[in-house]
């Protein structure tokens, strides 16, 4: 069982007709993603890829029945497509647009609450169930159907990740990339927790770098619910300097804020699983479930 999608998930493509969104689009479908339609203002009527499209996301959830969205609108309006398609009430959306103002990713935040939509992204490299649906620019080579749940802030590090959990033999039950922007959607404790819920989830794996507060905050919820269930995590960045921004918007240490070694003693604390680099995750994985007696 995946989080957030299914078999019955069905997706319209917010900017499907520009460059990215179209090879991606394409992408997802030879995946197998039910993509149903795409939605570009101006172009309802007309078809691409041999899908419908629609000027606005009412529209396309009203002829579609589509209950998600995947988003690949340039910066400048990535943020009022996020609010557009929260304002249609489509459950689950997945932004990948990169440098989206922050400014409007607030005016997001404010749109999510109470709302009825769960947003992964911006800056996001998107979700990946294997064997069940695609939405983002994730990679879907070296993945495998499994019971182990990824949620990672690093998009090349989940890729290497993914091809450990792999080649243990475990393979995946879902991967999230929460994005790499200091305001963005659902973050590694909703993730966390998401997976805790889910029967057919056996082991986490957790991918942290340095700035904000996630990984204290999802340590704070292992700490609380004392989870039947193995957590491996990996914090990089350790030897990063302060006050200078690391690949990701959100990656930025100020002060003693955000630090790699806070983080990690954080999850260490919480009981949580420390790989000390990239290469130790998947084996870690695999010892941490024969120590819980768990069969993967």
């Amino acid at each position: 069982m995946a989080i957030c999608v299914g078999a019955k998930t069905r997706v319209i493509c917010q900017g499907m007709t520009g460059h990215a969104g179209t090879y991606h689009t394409q992408r997802m479908i030879a995946y197998g993603t039910k993509i149903v339609a795409g939605v570009t203002p101006g172009k309802g009527g007309r078809k691409a890829l041999d899908l419908p499209l629609f000027d606005t996301v009412r529209e396309a959830k009203a002829a579609t029945e589509a209950n998600a969205s995947i988003i690949f609108v340039p910066p400048a309006n990535a943020g009022s497509a996020m609010i557009e398609a929260i304002e249609a009430e489509i459950p689950f959306v997945v932004c990948v647009t990169e440098r989206v103002p922050v400014l409007d990713m607030i005016r997001v935040r404010q749109a999510l609450e109470g709302s009825k939509t769960q947003l992964v992204g911006p800056n996001s490299q998107g979700l990946l169930a294997p064997g069940i649906a695609q939405l983002g620019v994730m990679t879907t080579v070296n993945t495998r159907r499994g019971s182990i749940g990824v949620a990672s802030r690093s998009a090349s590090l989940t890729s290497e990740v993914v091809a450990q959990i792999t080649e243990a033999g475990l393979g995946q039950s879902t991967t999230v990339g929460v994005g790499g922007d200091p305001v963005h959607g659902i973050d590694l404790k909703t993730c966390l927790d998401l997976f805790l819920d889910d029967p057919e989830t056996q082991g986490i794996v957790l991918i942290g770098e340095i700035g904000g507060t996630e990984e204290e905050e999802a340590a704070e919820l292992v700490a609380r619910l004392k989870p039947q269930k193995p957590i491996v995590a990996l914090v990089v960045g350790r030897h990063a300097p302060r006050e200078r921004r690391m690949g990701h918007a959100g990656a930025f240490m100020a002060g003693s804020a955000g630090s790699a070694e806070s983080k990690i003693a954080a999850l260490k604390a919480a009981g949580i699983h420390i790989v000390p680099n990239a290469s130790a995750v998947g084996e870690t994985m695999r010892q941490a479930l024969a120590e819980w007696g768990v069969s993967a």
